[in-house]
């Protein structure tokens, strides 16, 4: 069958990430998806197969969310389900493996574990805190030989060897104590003035950073690098000062954008389910921290495609399509425990019993440009700050009606649930209806990069980033490992062009929507950070020039915001720009969120 035009896409990148991701068909089972509109049916259907009775009403409410990326689903869900006859069948973007110890015997297990998930493909996340060497007891913390180092090589070259030769590459998180006796090698490992720079290269890295840590730099406390096991400390290493450690962190950060933080006693303390389980990692792109065996189901609003009369100006959002929206996503992604594959029974049994979901938006800078909303204005983080609430409140309301229906999520204790600090704030309404029928999900919210499916819905805003430009060069790799450069249109600049013309000009909301400063964005992820339950995927994006003492003020800020972890990218600190702007009107830095996937929880 010949292949046709597709009216969906008005970008030839778009329909080239579709044709290279998430098009079904030749080994998998079915007949090849010649439209766009093929795989929306093939997923609505698909997920409609966990409904008791009428699945094809329920299809046709699930298509209808679908269509016109109106919801976008996690990118394994859009590839995978419905399908038949490949290995890589789980519908679960990521998931959190279990601690890595030092005994071989059990790091071996892990490894395979570890594997057989990537080859599934999702995504992973691990940490390696537990991992020792007896001879920490004769080394300082400069000199350290770094055996963490030693252990993520082997499963990044593991990753490699099972993921290299395929359309999606394996990516991994690695997190590590703020007091391991191996957190200064860890903080280097992808410094380029240390050699390294190519190694590692399928990890992100993120330092655990405790609330402890915080404090003795702020007071230029000391610090001990200890080696400990279940939480108790077995052996005090060495001893340093914490603001040494902070500095060191920092230079990385700087020149590599690497290691990200996560505020891990925020992440615990906030957790709905610290009744019940510890959290040491994060998926690999950081917007769901999630305990040993746990799952990442995710899915996002584009915000943009709710946008009525764009750069009119009576322009507005429709939140009644945008709240039934969230109504059908809620139940779309519940269904996703029922009718997915998992790599491993623990990770089935651990994700279960939890059912966390992850919805969250995408095209958030479009949507505000297209209503004449500067980004970093106080206006822009009031209409973000009402759509998140409108968005978190309604999948709390629709988890509750879900749990009348199926019955609440098997870890579920209704004390300890609506006494966790999120719950606890929500209405009173919802609150009281949680303490009556129970809630389906123990997670709603989580806000992704984005990254693919963005570019699939005509190169939307990725996530809550900023424009990035309205015309730029993006490379992307193919199947067979080749680097393509294309050409690409910012979502928010093609409708103006398409409604008034090539030769419309910009709208000032639409021109200050690239080049946001880095308060700006601080803020509005602070803003936004409020109605999330899990976390936020965002970098910081700032200029090459920045002052040193500036950009370290950045992290302290997130601290002080009450974000749950930062990352700040500096334009140069990466090996390579994967988009670059072609205007010359642009500003001179790159918002480097719009690679596939780069840390961090927020």
């Amino acid at each position: 069958m010949c292949d046709t035009v597709f009216s969906a896409f008005t970008q030839p990148i778009s329909e080239w990430v579709w044709r290279n991701r998430y098009r079904a068909g030749r080994d998998a089972g079915i007949s090849l998806e010649t439209r766009i509109e093929d795989t929306w049916e093939r997923v609505a259907h698909a997920l409609a197969q966990a409904e008791a009775s009428h699945q094809d009403e329920w299809a046709r409410r699930f298509l209808h969310a679908l269509k016109d990326f109106r919801f976008l689903p996690g990118g394994r869900v859009l590839a995978n389900a419905g399908i038949s006859g490949s290995v890589e069948t789980t519908l679960f973007n990521c998931f959190v493996m279990d601690q890595i110890p030092s005994e071989t015997l059990t790091m071996m297990e892990r490894l395979q574990e570890s594997m057989l998930t990537l080859q599934a493909g999702g995504g992973i996340g691990c940490n390696f805190s537990l991992v020792s060497r007896e001879a920490y007891a004769s080394l300082d913390a400069e000199h350290a030989s770094g055996r963490v180092e030693a252990v993520m090589k082997l499963w990044d070259a593991a990753c490699a060897a099972t993921t290299d030769s395929r359309p999606r590459r394996g990516a991994m998180m690695a997190t590590l104590r703020d007091d391991h006796p191996d957190v200064l090698a860890f903080i280097d490992a992808k410094r380029s003035r240390h050699g390294r720079s190519q190694t590692l290269t399928h990890f992100n890295l993120s330092v655990l950073v405790s609330d402890a840590l915080m404090h003795a730099v702020a007071n230029d406390a000391a610090w001990p690098l200890v080696f400990a096991t279940a939480g108790t400390v077995n052996r005090t290493v060495c001893v340093m000062r914490a603001r040494e450690l902070w500095q060191r962190l920092m230079d990385a950060a700087y020149e590599s954008a690497e290691p990200g933080v996560i505020f891990i006693d925020r992440v615990r303390r906030l957790n709905n389910l610290a009744y019940c389980e510890q959290i040491h990692a994060t998926n690999p792109c950081g917007e769901v921290p999630l305990p040993a065996y746990g799952a990442c189901n995710l899915g996002s609003i584009n915000l943009a495609k709710f946008v009525v009369d764009a750069f009119e100006r009576n322009a507005h959002l429709d939140f009644a399509g945008i709240a039934s929206t969230t109504v059908i996503a809620t139940r779309m992604l519940d269904n996703v425990y029922e009718v997915s594959a998992f790599p491993l029974a623990k990770q089935a049994e651990v994700a279960r019993s939890a059912r966390r979901l992850g919805i969250g938006i995408t095209g958030l800078a479009d949507a505000l440009a297209m209503l004449g909303l500067q980004y970093g204005s106080t206006e822009a983080r009031d209409a973000a700050e009402h759509v998140m609430s409108l968005i978190c409140q309604t999948a709390y309301r629709a988890s509750t009606v879900l749990a009348r229906e199926r019955g609440a999520f098997p870890a579920f204790d209704v004390e300890s649930y609506c006494a966790a600090p999120f719950v606890s704030a929500l209405p009173a309404d919802i609150v009281a209806t949680i303490r009556k029928y129970g809630i389906r999900n123990s997670h709603l919210l989580a806000i992704a990069p984005t990254g693919s499916i963005s570019l699939l819905a005509n190169n939307v805003s990725s996530g809550i980033e900023p424009v990035f430009a309205g015309i730029a060069k993006r490379n992307v790799v193919d199947r067979h490992g080749n680097m393509r450069e294309w050409e690409i249109e910012d979502y928010a600049w093609q409708q103006l062009h398409t409604r008034f013309g090539r030769g419309a000009k910009p709208t000032p909301a639409l021109l200050a929507a690239s080049g946001v400063d880095a308060d700006s964005q601080l803020a509005m992820q602070s803003v936004l950070q409020r109605y999330v339950d899990s976390a936020i995927s965002k970098t910081i994006s700032v200029a090459q020039s920045i002052d040193r003492s500036r950009f370290d003020d950045l992290y302290r800020q997130a601290y002080g915001l009450g974000l749950k972890g930062c990352t700040v990218i500096r334009q140069g600190s990466l090996a390579s720009e994967v988009v670059t702007p072609l205007s010359a009107t642009e500003p001179e830095f790159c918002d480097f969120s719009m690679r596939d996937c780069l840390p961090r929880v927020s």
